[in-house]
């Protein structure tokens, strides 16, 4: 096999392996009586993709070929998420027989395991651009097709879990010792500790599999140089807050992080919430049609480099901050019950390639553009911290709590909470009303002149 297609194989896997249960955890934890606890698993990844890819990347530099490094995280974490859905796999069984569930357990092999994977998106990506430079190929034009694979492996794993569907038997341990065999009803991966299991399965996959790929070797030279862990964390870039044009920039950025997360927890709890009270085939695969967001997320790539020439990085922002208006908008408005319902929530997944895709990689060319270039790597990585390490973080506790007034768990289903009105439409348009205030502030407070010939190879 080529080495593209062996890049292929790579990409593909890593995502499948995030995407078997990033959009779907939430229904697992509903019906095992912890969805109060959502949000927790969600600023979890956030908080370690604050530190975690810093400490992996500095150990790439110096110590461990990237390749290699590459196989023990997956393993680790593959090995980490695997004894999450031990845990999941007994709390199902407690809650069949009745019994309170305890999050502990399950919640902090989960942390260890997104702990190790959250660095091996960067470092597949080093992996990558290693492999391919030293082989003559061009990045900047044969990665972003290798890359795309990586967004087909997410989709394909989200489809996987929404349809295979697991059942069998289970043994739960009475207080008196004796043991009771429980049935467990055939349900789908993306409802039940399954999907863990999916997880764990890919991850070992594509840890032994990163094992075959060819070496990286380490650059003594640079791993000579030192760097602080503040700079790796991309701390030291926080000297362009000096500037108001920057500050403003990385200010945006955490609050539009804000909103990156929600949709990714609370998306598809929300869907099939209307299961609970009509036989919709929607209701029953809110995983399926969540991932139509991922599908526009793959075909939006393809519009930037025009809108950003046309455009420019202001107003390109822009339409990412007003995307989330109307991605959190038509989820309020939509329905699972009627055609027009369920035209918008198609509607909001279709934006959401906007609303993500133009706002991340229009922002990471904006910071290319305007730090000085000994700046510029660890102003990118200020750029993620800010976004998906304490935006993300902050925003998805916050949405938790939101979600906790308005709504409240009965029978596995998320349900508007008696005694409140509003229910689901107040908090999706709590969310929107957000990035409304968020992006009118953003449209009067920033400014930046479009300068056409800087973007898109102009310069």
């Amino acid at each position: 096999m080529g080495i593209k297609p062996r890049l292929v194989v790579m990409n593909f896997l890593q995502f499948a392996v995030w995407g078997s249960y990033l959009v779907c955890i939430g229904n697992f934890l509903g019906r095992v009586g912890l969805g109060e606890y959502i949000s927790w698993f969600y600023v979890a990844q956030g908080v370690v993709s604050i530190f975690m890819p810093a400490i992996i990347g500095a150990i790439a530099d110096k110590f461990v070929e990237p390749q290699r490094l590459l196989g023990i995280s997956h393993l680790t974490a593959a090995l980490f998420m695997l004894l999450a859905a031990w845990f999941g796999y007994e709390a199902t069984l407690q809650t069949v027989a009745g019994e309170a569930t305890s999050i502990g357990p399950l919640f902090t092999a989960y942390c260890l395991s997104v702990a190790f994977y959250m660095p091996t998106i960067a470092l597949s990506n080093t992996v990558a651009f290693s492999i391919l430079k030293n082989r003559g190929y061009d990045t900047v034009k044969d990665f972003p097709p290798i890359r795309v694979f990586g967004t087909v492996g997410f989709i394909a794993a989200m489809w996987f879990v929404n349809f295979v569907g697991f059942g069998g038997r289970g043994v739960q341990v009475g207080d008196s010792g004796a043991e009771q065999i429980v049935q467990l009803a055939p349900m789908a991966a993306q409802f039940t500790y399954m999907q863990l299991i999916v997880c764990g399965a890919l991850g070992i996959l594509l840890g032994l599999y990163a094992f075959t790929l060819p070496a990286c070797p380490i650059d003594r030279a640079a791993a000579g140089e030192h760097k602080s862990l503040a700079q790796r964390l991309g701390l030291d870039a926080f000297v362009l807050f000096k500037q108001r044009k920057m500050a403003l920039f990385f200010v945006f950025s955490m609050l539009l992080g804000v909103s990156l997360q929600i949709t990714n927890g609370y998306a598809t709890p929300y869907i099939n919430s209307f299961a609970a009270t009509s036989k919709s085939w929607f209701a029953e695969n809110p995983t399926l049609l969540v991932s139509v967001s991922q599908v526009s997320e793959a075909l939006c790539i393809l519009l930037i480099p025009f809108c950003l020439k046309r455009f420019g990085i202001k107003i390109v922002m822009l339409m990412a901050m007003f995307a989330w208006v109307l991605r959190f908008g038509f989820f309020g408005l939509g329905t699972t019950e009627s055609i027009s319902g369920i035209i918008l929530l198609f509607l909001s997944c279709i934006v959401y390639g906007v609303a993500f895709d133009f706002f991340n990689v229009s922002g990471a060319l904006f910071v290319e553009q305007e730090a000085a270039k000994p700046m510029q790597a660890s102003a990118q990585g200020l750029f993620m911290l800010m976004t998906n390490g304490i935006g993300a973080s902050v925003g998805t506790w916050i949405a938790g709590k939101i979600v906790s007034h308005f709504c409240d768990w009965e029978g596995g289903y998320l349900v508007a909470r008696d005694g409140v009105s509003g229910g689901w439409t107040a908090t999706w348009f709590v969310f929107a009303a957000y990035a409304l205030v968020v992006a009118v502030t953003f449209a009067i407070a920033f400014h930046y002149k479009h300068r056409p010939e800087t973007v898109a190879g102009g310069r």
